[in-house]
């Protein structure tokens, strides 16, 4: 929601230098404090245009932006099928905009007068909570109350359910770990993409002299975002195969039904 940090190398970019229009105004106050879901909006609306156009009319023989999304859809859908089976085909349209969508921020920052919005913890936390609030709904939909607080107890049988100490202790392990996912997957992310991103503001002070250091630094920066929006996207993977691993053994006798 609002700025990334204070007193930090930053780029201009157009709200900053709007708000630097209206200075003195509450625009621009406005303006700073909202900046990068602002900047993540424009983001959201440039990815729902895209697809509209691509997809509003779909031929047999595709045009280039029908072509670049079912190009897309495909290569989301080998990913997670691959490591979650055929099972994980529902969550690819999820998992996709996930991609697509930090992705884009992560690059936006690197465009003159733009700025990545995953600079910003809030921004990132947002997206995480959703990945953890999804997986967590599946898991109680898939594995029910008691079959879920069954797994985060280890799944105790015999001497280790009666001892209850043990239950209790992986009970209380894995509730840590749960809650903690969000906090090291935002905080992963951010952490990344501000530090390229700061990196890029520090080496544009030194004029001509820092260029073909800006220009490499740019090229790994560049790197670094898909490298991120990757590894989101696959520890969201892994979560839900995590959570559906432990249905493995029921899913034949509903296939049977």
């Amino acid at each position: 929601m609002g700025d990334s940090g204070v007193n930090q190398p930053e780029l201009i970019n157009i709200i900053t230098w709007l708000a630097g229009v209206f200075k003195g105004t509450p625009l621009a106050g406005f303006l700073l404090a909202w900046q990068d879901t602002l900047f993540s909006l424009f983001i959201a609306a440039l990815i729902v245009v895209f697809f509209y156009i691509a997809l509003r009319k779909i031929r047999v023989l595709p045009g280039r932006a029908q072509a670049a999304a079912e190009i897309f859809v495909e290569v989301v859908d080998d990913f997670v099928c691959g490591i979650m089976g055929s099972r994980g085909r529902r969550f690819v349209p999820f998992i996709g905009t996930l991609f697509i969508y930090i992705l884009l921020m992560n690059i936006c920052g690197l465009i003159p007068f733009l700025k990545s919005a995953t600079t910003n913890w809030s921004i990132t936390l947002a997206l995480s909570l959703c990945v953890f609030v999804y997986v967590q709904y599946t898991a109680f939909k898939e594995l029910g109350v008691l079959g879920y607080f069954d797994v985060l107890m280890d799944k105790p049988r015999g001497f280790l359910a009666l001892s209850v100490v043990f239950p209790l202790m992986m009970l209380f392990l894995h509730l840590v770990s749960e809650l903690i996912k969000p906090i090291t997957l935002s905080l992963r992310l951010r952490s990344n993409i501000w530090g390229d991103d700061m990196l890029l503001a520090v080496l544009s002070g030194f004029g001509l002299t820092g260029l073909p250091l800006l220009l490499f630094s740019s090229v790994i920066a560049l790197i670094a975002a898909v490298v991120q929006a990757t590894v989101f996207c696959l520890l969201t993977t892994i979560y839900f195969a995590f959570v559906l691993s432990d249905n493995e053994e029921i899913e034949p006798q509903v296939k049977g039904g």
